[in-house]
């Protein structure tokens, strides 16, 4: 059975920590990577010790050696990109948001079907240190029942629009930075189907000629009654990471409660026997292998995580998680949200699913 599979990298600015999680997996080779930018091609390259790169897309689905086009171009682009992969017969891996709108999800539910192929979503907070521990132990029962979770994720972000595509059509600070905290709250509870919320765009985002949320705050109930509140901030000051970790997941059960947040290597928990303060785990030591570069800019652990469970997955038959029908139903969750905000009223998100036509049948 295959243990190494070939990853062609089409992006090469996030893509930066998804070719530095490639060469130290023994489960990756890199086939070829790709970006219109020549001079950040030949960066890549030099910075790596690679030989080869393109800039033509077409390069790399082309190439038979190829098993895996791992896409990190900008979100606008991604349903565009995936929709080529799988018609040239790749397996893909695109880092999140998988789309900007569910206009393209049937074409690719369809196309996805038809071509055999695996899309995961690279939702990297599911795989940071702290939150795989928490997940371990949440499918250990050491919480109870669940009843509900808080998620966050709050950054002063101002900086990103600075950068020339995220002022285009499509730019949101849902779905560029908030899908973290709600792809969190959807892993607990994949059942989500009441969004209520409420949202303000602050003076901050208009300067960039900008109307869109970037303060959100939201209660998501799934179909047993069971809520998560979710919660951004993304062009406000904040008290930094130093006292709040920006991204963050609460779960508060019948027999326990944890913590797990970014980007600190830190989780709380209070399992049976209970105590009147929680006990605080620390992976510190893991630091170089999640931050290998630029402080916390690029969080590399997280993307070699999630690309190793995916190639263990390819192995074993298994289809790797979030996969594309979970990737559409978040951003159902996501649709019902906006509109939550706009209307505000209660959204159901199947009848999102619904208005779209989208059955996972």
């Amino acid at each position: 059975m295959k243990k190494i599979y070939q990853l062609g990298i089409l992006g090469l600015g996030e893509g930066r920590s998804v070719i530095s999680a490639a060469l130290s997996s023994p489960h990756w080779e890199i086939g070829n990577i790709c970006d219109l930018n020549e001079s950040l091609c030949q960066q890549r390259c030099k910075e790596f010790g690679l030989t080869d790169y393109t800039t033509r897309y077409e390069d790399l689905l082309r190439d038979p050696q190829i098993d895996v086009i791992g896409i990190y171009t900008p979100d606008q682009l991604h349903s565009l990109h995936i929709r080529m992969a799988l018609e040239a017969g790749k397996d893909v891996i695109c880092t999140k948001p998988l789309m900007t709108s569910l206009e393209d999800a049937n074409e690719l539910l369809t196309l996805q079907k038809k071509s055999g192929r695996h899309v995961f979503i690279g939702q990297s907070s599911r795989y940071f240190e702290p939150a795989r521990r928490q997940r371990k132990d949440f499918e250990a029962g050491k919480h109870g029942d669940l009843v509900t979770l808080e998620t966050h994720y709050i950054s002063d972000s101002r900086w990103f629009l600075e950068r020339a595509w995220s002022r285009s059509s499509g730019f949101s600070w849902m779905y560029n930075f908030m899908i973290h905290a709600v792809d969190l709250a959807a892993w607990y509870l994949p059942d989500i189907e009441e969004v209520y919320g409420v949202g303000v765009t602050s003076q901050n985002t208009k300067d960039y000629q900008l109307t869109v949320p970037d303060t959100m705050k939201f209660i998501l109930k799934d179909t047993s009654g069971i809520c998560a509140s979710v919660s951004g901030v993304y062009a406000e000051p904040t008290l930094g990471s130093g006292v709040e970790q920006s991204i963050s997941c609460t779960l508060r059960g019948t027999e326990g409660i944890s913590r797990a947040g970014y980007p600190h290597l830190k989780y709380e928990t209070n399992f049976a026997p209970v105590q009147k303060t929680a006990v605080s785990h620390d992976y510190s030591d893991m630091v170089d292998y999640y931050f290998r570069f630029e402080g916390w800019t690029h969080h590399a652990g997280e993307y070699q995580n999630y690309m190793e469970e995916f190639a263990l997955c390819l192995d074993q038959g298994i289809t790797p998680k979030p996969d594309l029908k979970e990737g559409i139903h978040t951003l159902a969750i996501m649709e019902a949200m906006e509109k939550s905000i706009e209307t505000g009223n209660v959204m159901k998100v199947s009848d999102i699913l619904a208005a779209h036509n989208i059955s996972f049948d």
